[in-house]
């Protein structure tokens, strides 16, 4: 059994989220990853702006909406590898 450091307390109360948006000029962006919302179960497709990313409180959070497969989540991360010049 190990101890929560105050370090990984604040960790594993927040979550990191891509932006996304539903201007799809936005896939545009080098970056970007457009989604369908056929993919992410969401209402329309969308665009990960990867240059738009945020820490929120998990306890903000009021329910799971949609979800990426595991090749869209590369994608997502590549971009923003890309963003971050790496």
């Amino acid at each position: 059994m190990s101890r929560a450091t105050p370090s990984t307390e604040v960790i594993s109360q927040t979550v990191v989220y891509v932006l996304l948006a539903s201007n799809l000029r936005f896939a545009e962006a080098p970056g970007n990853i457009l989604l369908s919302s056929r993919s992410t179960n969401l209402s329309r497709d969308s665009v990960a702006n990867v240059s738009q990313i945020v820490t929120i409180d998990r306890s903000l959070l009021s329910e799971h909406v949609g979800s990426l497969a595991e090749r869209d989540l590369m994608l997502v991360l590549a971009g923003i590898n890309l963003v971050l010049g790496r």
